[in-house]
């Protein structure tokens, strides 16, 4: 039996599309891995015949000729960043020559990618919400736009990082996740609102808990204090705007609350390693995992 840690990806293509409800996203199989990560909701997506709700930031994980189809209204197109990828065999991958058959066709391929034995890769659900993972995210999303900047080694560097990114993602859902309403209510506002930074008073009144309790609460369902938490979500949400709008880093600085750009370069140097410019400028520097 392999060991997840075994696999070798290779990336064959990387690219944004558009799901508009055309007679093309009805049932169909592909011959290689999948990733479809959903920029927004809602919609249906069906695999093995069993239909999952499509919200924000949905990531879908299909397997070689694994049947499914995107159940998306036209009045409602949704945005996907779609990776396709072998991960058993880099020396002759099949997602180098993506194929597709749709039905009525015979759903059967001749040659498809290797899939090797694996109970952990087999662990990994087919349908996954990554709003509750915001550096998950983030993070498959910058090898998205990173693979396709990318001057040289640009299948190498993707490789790597998708390495990476799916051994995360494995270790995500086998840690533990906060229980505590209180607290999972309040993560659900803080990653929502990153911007919106407030005292620790506001957020132990928003969790209707004294200071004290409140902290010692957060840290154990969390494992971080409030503020960490709160600043790496507001790095995470800075590097966002960085990589996909045309805000200026002033601006930036000031819709994240800080009071000039001087303290928001810093904190992002320390975070990144690079300031917020060279960030943007620079695609090889664009993962953080």
């Amino acid at each position: 039996m392999n060991k997840l840690s075994e696999m070798t990806p290779y990336v064959g293509a990387i690219m944004p599309y558009v799901y508009d409800g055309s007679s093309n996203e009805h049932l169909r199989v592909g011959n290689a891995y999948a990733f479809h990560l959903f920029t927004d909701g809602p919609g249906e997506m069906e695999i093995d015949g069993i239909r999952y709700p499509i919200e924000r930031r949905t990531l879908v994980f299909l397997r070689p000729g694994q049947p499914h189809a995107f159940h998306i209204l036209p009045s409602h197109p949704l945005s996907s960043y779609n990776i396709y990828f072998d991960l058993w065999d880099n020396r002759s991958p099949v997602s180098n020559n993506l194929l597709f058959i749709h039905a009525p066709e015979v759903l059967q391929f001749e040659k498809k990618a290797t899939e090797a034995p694996c109970a952990e890769l087999n662990e990994l659900p087919c349908v996954f919400p990554l709003a509750k993972y915001p550096l998950l995210y983030d993070s498959l999303v910058m090898i998205a736009k990173s693979y396709n900047d990318a001057l040289f080694y640009r299948n190498e560097t993707a490789n790597s990082y998708l390495y990476g990114w799916i051994l995360s993602w494995y270790n995500a859902l086998h840690q533990h996740q906060p229980s505590d309403y209180r607290i999972v209510r309040l993560l659900e506002y803080l990653n929502t609102h990153p911007e919106r930074g407030k005292s620790i008073e506001d957020w132990a009144q928003f969790c209707g808990l004294k200071r004290t309790y409140f902290h010692e609460l957060f840290l154990r369902e969390t494992g971080m204090t409030p503020r960490v938490y709160h600043h790496n979500l507001v790095m995470r949400r800075a590097a966002g705007l960085l990589l996909e709008s045309e805000l200026s880093v002033t601006a930036i600085a000031e819709k994240l609350g800080y009071p000039s750009i001087h303290p928001f370069s810093r904190h992002f140097s320390t975070c990144y390693g690079i300031n917020p410019t060279q960030y943007r400028l620079n695609p090889q520097s664009r993962i953080r995992m």
